[in-house]
């Protein structure tokens, strides 16, 4: 069995829709692939009781308890470990990773990010495409590196930017997008064997 592990400090929409991909799609039958687990590093975190009513197993490391990041990473990297994933992926997890993490899971970590990288890396990025005058934006599934938001890019999904579009309506039609993607992404990072080189 392939494990995936995800990791959210929010309200896991994106998780919820892989989830609801990997029921529908079958994963675990078809493909050997399930989602072990979803953890997350706020204790509050609306994600937490999505998971749960979709049958996944949770947990919670909250990162406040450790004094270094450092110290919070390899506690999670030990929390995960114990599933043995296959992939982790990154759905709303609001943690810069240490390098240590990062290239502990090189190859087998994705995250999802608001924007069509190389552009708009970082936060903000609705409002920074609005002031740059952007025609369209969208949304990025890439491999995580040591550098922030860069790495293999996986997946795009492209949306306009309106007239008279704030950051939060120009949000929700990528978070749209974000939810078709992700699913996709994981499914073809398992039917390219699982890996990312």
């Amino acid at each position: 069995m392939k494990n995936i592990v995800i990791l959210i400090s929010g309200g896991g929409s994106n998780m919820a829709a892989i989830a609801r991909a990997a029921q529908k799609e079958a994963w675990q039958e078809k493909r050997g692939v399930r989602l072990a687990a979803v953890v997350s590093n706020q204790p509050e975190a609306k994600g937490l009781g999505l998971a749960k009513s979709l049958g996944i197993a949770t947990e919670v490391l909250s990162h406040s308890s450790f004094d270094s990041r450092e110290s919070f990473d390899a506690a999670l990297m030990a929390r995960i470990d114990r599933h043995a994933p296959a992939l982790v992926v990154l759905a709303g997890f609001m943690r810069i990773l240490t390098p240590g993490f990062v290239v502990h899971y090189a190859g087998r970590l994705i995250n999802i990010h608001p924007s069509l990288l190389p552009a708009f890396t970082g936060l903000n990025t609705h409002q920074r495409a609005i002031d740059a005058g952007c025609q369209v934006a969208g949304a990025t599934v890439h491999q995580v590196t040591t550098e922030l938001d860069h790495g293999l890019i996986l997946a795009q999904a492209v949306v306009p930017v309106l007239p008279g579009d704030s950051a939060d309506t120009l949000a929700a039609r990528v978070l749209t997008q974000e939810h078709l993607i992700f699913p996709q992404a994981v499914r073809v990072f398992f039917e390219f064997g699982g890996g990312i080189t």
